[in-house]
């Protein structure tokens, strides 16, 4: 049974972002993801200044006159939203939590995929698959997935993009777009990245909050890791400690975006304090320009 507020919540937001999906991103998605190739329409007769490559030799020789070969776009693509649900995106400074935030931007992107016909499935994980919904086109379904964003509680406390693509690889069986949205709490899962990379359309939505950037000067403070929970007491009026956790921060995300920079790979970066409706309609135009 769903509680009250939850459906209030999902209410909420499928008219706040069916809205964005309606005046601005319905149309940018079909221009950013194009369907995935040409499929065969039907034959018709050869007129002169047809490419004589289209030739249907078979139909050609049944009929004893040229025909050639009709193909249109095959627009329907697949979907699938992987989403870190582990315990570090539940931290927002300000009145919106990560893992809000990635909420509200998949339900935008899922209400464009299906007003453009096409089906989107959900990986939920943390440090293990916590939730799998096959590709489906319609509202309900979109609905369906914005609700198991809203009520699924991790039982992993860790993070494992590497072990999410990994199964993402092995259960879809043609090119789709993959969406990853995750604060990247996590290491070594550049192998499983990079094949998802190569074999799927990726693109990775980095959800950050800034109040991770540096630390505030408020004394003696005891801090835990809310993935591992590991707990330290860290005195952060010493302009010292707030320097080194500030740059060790600033690097760790400059490695992260060098890494996808230099591996060619889509990403958009978001701040929960922050609208996304930029960063993201930046992200849409940067890939039409591509093409």
């Amino acid at each position: 049974m769903i509680s009250k507020e939850i459906l209030s919540k999902i209410r909420k937001l499928e008219i706040q972002t069916k809205g964005l999906v309606n005046s601005i991103f319905g149309g940018e998605y079909q221009s950013a993801f194009k369907g995935r190739g040409m499929e065969f329409s039907e034959v018709r007769a050869y007129t002169y200044g047809d490419d004589i490559r289209q030739i249907d030799w078979n139909v050609t020789a049944r009929n004893g006159e040229p025909y050639i070969k009709i193909f249109e776009e095959e627009r329907e693509q697949h979907l699938m939203l992987c989403v870190d649900i582990s315990p570090s995106g539940f931290f927002g400074s300000r009145s919106q939590t990560k893992m809000e935030l990635a909420i509200e931007v998949c339900a935008v992107i899922a209400f464009s995929a299906i007003k453009n016909g096409d089906k989107v499935g959900m990986v939920l994980f943390s440090n293990k698959i916590e939730k799998v919904v096959p590709p489906k086109k319609g509202r309900t379904h979109v609905l369906r997935l914005i609700r198991e964003l809203y009520v699924t509680e991790p039982t992993g406390g860790k993070t494992d993009i590497a072990g999410a693509l990994s199964y993402v690889n092995r259960l879809l069986t043609r090119r789709s777009i993959v969406v990853l949205a995750s604060d990247f709490q996590d290491e070594n899962f550049e192998k499983q990245h990079k094949i998802t990379n190569r074999k799927h359309d990726l693109v990775n939505i980095m959800v950050n909050d800034r109040f991770e950037d540096e630390l505030p000067d408020v004394g003696l403070v005891s801090l835990r890791d809310a993935e591992t929970g590991e707990q330290i007491m860290v005195d952060t009026s010493s302009r010292k400690v707030r320097t080194y956790y500030k740059k060790r921060r600033r690097e760790k995300l400059t490695d992260l975006k060098e890494y996808l920079r230099k591996n060619r790979m889509d990403s958009v970066e978001l701040y929960t304090n922050e609208s996304y409706v930029k960063p993201l309609m930046n992200f849409f135009q940067r890939r039409v320009k591509r093409r």
